[in-house]
Formats: C-alpha cells, sequence, structure tokens
C-alpha cells in the first residue's frame, strides 16, 4: 500500500513538472499542433530522462538576422533551458529553393558562395542567445544530397498537385496567372523530409509556415515515425507597428546593429508594441509583465520607465556591457546635449574642403547625399547641436566636430 502511494505522488509529480513545462513552451505561440500530444511527450521526456528533439529551420538567405528571427529562437532557448535537445537547422540546401512562402513569384536563385558566407554569419549570430555548448548546428545539405533521382521522385509521391494548391500563396499565383516553378513544388517536401532525417519531435515555425509544418508531420508518418508536434509563433511587427518585420521594409532592428541604434530604435516602438515585444521577446516572467501592465494602469509608473527596461534588456543580451551606456547616448540625444562616450571618426581626404553631404555618405551615415540634402532641408542634421542650415557647406581639413544625422546617428569627427 505504500509504495503504491508513493507512486501516486510520484505521478503526481510528473504531472505537475509536464503542466509547468508545457505552459512555459505555451507561452506566446499562436497555435500548438497538437496540445494533448505535445503534453505527452513532455511527459514522456520526464519520466524517462529522454530530452525531446526540437527542430527550427532557417535559410541563410540573407546575411543578418533580426529581432523577428529571435522570436523562434528565443523560445528554442525555452526549450533548451528546459534540458530538451536543440537542433538550429540551417537551410543551406533549401536556400537553394527558396522558400516560396508568402511571395507572389519565383524567388531568384542564390549562388553556393553566397549561401555559405550568409550561413556562416547565422552561426556567429545565433550564439548570442543559445548555449553553444547545448546547440547542435546541422545543415540539410547533410542528407539531402544524399537523395537520389528515385528519392526524390519517391518523395514527391506522398503529395497531390492539389494539396499543394491549398497553398494560399500557390492557390492566388495559379489563379492570377503567375507561374509556380515545379521546384518551387518542392520545397515543403525538403524541409518536410527534414523532421524525418532528425527524428524531430518538435518543429517550431512562425505562423505562416503552417502548411510547410504539417508537411513535416505527413512524412514523419509515412516513414513510421511519431509525427512531430507543431508550435507556431506570431509574426513580429516591425518598429512601425503594423508590418512584419523586414530589412526591405526598414523597420527591423538587426541582431548586428550597433548598441546605440538598437536601443534607439526599441524606445521608438508604441507603448502598445511594447507589451508584444515583452511577450514575444523578453526573458521576464507573465507575472512581471502583467505588474508592469497593471502600475501603468494605474498611472503608477511611467510607460517610458518600462520601455527602458526592455530597450536595455535585448541590447544586453547582443551587447553585453553597453546597454548602460546606449541609454545614457541616447538619454543625452533625446535632451539635446552631447554624452561624453560618443564614436571617434576619422576622416582622410585629399583636398582642401569636403561637401558634407557627402562626408555624411562616406561615413556611413546615409547611403545617397539626396537623402543627406533632404534631411539637412529638414532640419534633422546637427554640428555641435545646433541645427545645419546651409546643405552647401564645405568642410575643411583640420575641422573637428560633433555631428548628429537625425535621431539616432552621432560622432565626433576628426577631417585630416
Amino acid at each position: 500500500m505504500q509504495k503504491l502511494w508513493v507512486f501516486e505522488v510520484q505521478l503526481m509529480d510528473v504531472e505537475k513538472l509536464a503542466n509547468k513545462q508545457f505552459e512555459q513552451i505555451k507561452r506566446g505561440s499562436i497555435e500548438i499542433i497538437e496540445e494533448d500530444e505535445l503534453k505527452e511527450k513532455i511527459k514522456e521526456s520526464i519520466q524517462t530522462g529522454k530530452p525531446l528533439k526540437i527542430k527550427a529551420g532557417f535559410d541563410p538567405t540573407a546575411k543578418d538576422l533580426h529581432l523577428g528571427h529571435t522570436v523562434l529562437i528565443q523560445k528554442l532557448k525555452h526549450f533548451q533551458d528546459l534540458g530538451h535537445e536543440v537542433y538550429f537547422l540551417i537551410g543551406d540546401f533549401t536556400a537553394t529553393i527558396g522558400d516560396p512562402t508568402g511571395k507572389t513569384q519565383t524567388r531568384p536563385a542564390l549562388s553556393k558562395e553566397e549561401i555559405e558566407e550568409n550561413a556562416k554569419t547565422y552561426k556567429e549570430q545565433v550564439f548570442k542567445i543559445l548555449d553553444k555548448d547545448k546547440t547542435k548546428i546541422v545543415y540539410n545539405s547533410t542528407w539531402c544530397n544524399k537523395l537520389t533521382a528515385a528519392g526524390l521522385i519517391e518523395l514527391a509521391g506522398h503529395m497531390s498537385v492539389a494539396r499543394m494548391l491549398e497553398r494560399d500563396d500557390f492557390e492566388k499565383r495559379y489563379k492570377s496567372g503567375k507561374p509556380i516553378s515545379i521546384k518551387e513544388f518542392l520545397y515543403p517536401l525538403i524541409q518536410g523530409y527534414d523532421s524525418v532525417a532528425l527524428q524531430a519531435d518538435v518543429e517550431l515555425g512562425g505562423s505562416d509556415q503552417k502548411f510547410n509544418l504539417l508537411v513535416g508531420r505527413m512524412l514523419q508518418a509515412k516513414f513510421n515515425q511519431r509525427p512531430q508536434s507543431i508550435l507556431m509563433m506570431p509574426i513580429l511587427e516591425g518598429t512601425d507597428g503594423k508590418n512584419k518585420m523586414s530589412k526591405s521594409l526598414g523597420n527591423y532592428i538587426g541582431l548586428n546593429e550597433n548598441p546605440n541604434d538598437m536601443y534607439g530604435k526599441v524606445m521608438s516602438i508604441s507603448d502598445e508594441l511594447m507589451f508584444r515585444y515583452y511577450e514575444l521577446l523578453s526573458n521576464k516572467s507573465i507575472q512581471e509583465i502583467e505588474d508592469y501592465k497593471k502600475q501603468i494602469q494605474e498611472n503608477k509608473l511611467n510607460p517610458k520607465i518600462v520601455k527602458e527596461q526592455l530597450a536595455l534588456e535585448i541590447v544586453e543580451r547582443f551587447w553585453p556591457g553597453e546597454a548602460q551606456k546606449a541609454k545614457e547616448t541616447f538619454d543625452a540625444l533625446t535632451h539635446k546635449t552631447i554624452p561624453d562616450s560618443i564614436d571617434q571618426i576619422s576622416v582622410k581626404i585629399d583636398t582642401p574642403t569636403i561637401w558634407i553631404c557627402h562626408l555624411i555618405k562616406n561615413i556611413g551615415f546615409s547611403d545617397s547625399t539626396s537623402k543627406v540634402k533632404r534631411l539637412i532641408e529638414q532640419k534633422g542634421v546637427y554640428i555641435n547641436d545646433k541645427v545645419l542650415e546651409d546643405s552647401l557647406l564645405q568642410v575643411n581639413k583640420g575641422d573637428s566636430f560633433v555631428l548628429k544625422v537625425g535621431k539616432k546617428l552621432i560622432a565626433k569627427i576628426t577631417i585630416s
């Protein structure tokens, strides 16, 4: 009787631990397929001591990762902290196809060299969040390059054209007469095959990836594997609060941006968007976030202070030891004073003078002189904390001054 009682207590402890893990994992997610199934897998993991295999794939189609990507990476970290086995999958093979999700036309192919260079930067950036010693970096070319023509045809045999055209993006392109290449049909099959190759227990993806994620479940069942559970995360809005965070839209916060820019961009988001960022990006508990909301509603706390805490946390994650300095720089700029510790830029010229617009473009504060001229006309450029009125200004060799461009770019310039 005593043994039975101990066994029942142990079962209760497992149930309690499993529920606690599930609640941590569920935080911020938009959909889980299937919830009961995932709970059972977590329970089995606790009982057997065998970690779950958690997979998330990223195609190296660009060099930089931004905070939108980290929504998934942060969720991988949650699984990792709970003792599960995390696979950061670099889709160097799928990148040669191009994910058609959300695309209105076939994506241009990347060269092997471009993919390799981008993949290298991904490896450097991802360990700003994940534990390097506990993360398995895998490339899907490892198994996809071994797929023979016969193997690929066999894989394609598991999916019908009608099922493919159920995809919203494919359906729209088909009805509008826009071409869909056969290789684009192969993309979800290859992504699904990644799950088979890894024998994944759980795959993470954005809410726009649902079709591809479900293909993984389907293929695992065809290969007599236990189908993976799916955890979908919402798409993070950019700093504009409207569109998906994207480099092409200019509303992104890049992981490799300097601390001052990163801090300033976080501080620029709306108070409403701030809590979405907290939920998806912060390590603070749900209770802490709810306490912030309550105190703001009761006028006991200024939203700016809460936003500062978010900005400090995010900058510290990617630039350890730089967050407080970024805050001081931001505070100084917003109070129109010059901070003591700012970037020092030495510019060498071969002529007696240099046009201010050329100077600002050459130091990387703008990508064109025409944009600089417009900014000057809008009174957005300062020299030694005074508005620059003359867009034709020539700066002399030997000059030294503090240059501020827009709200966030500032440096001490020395012309030599």
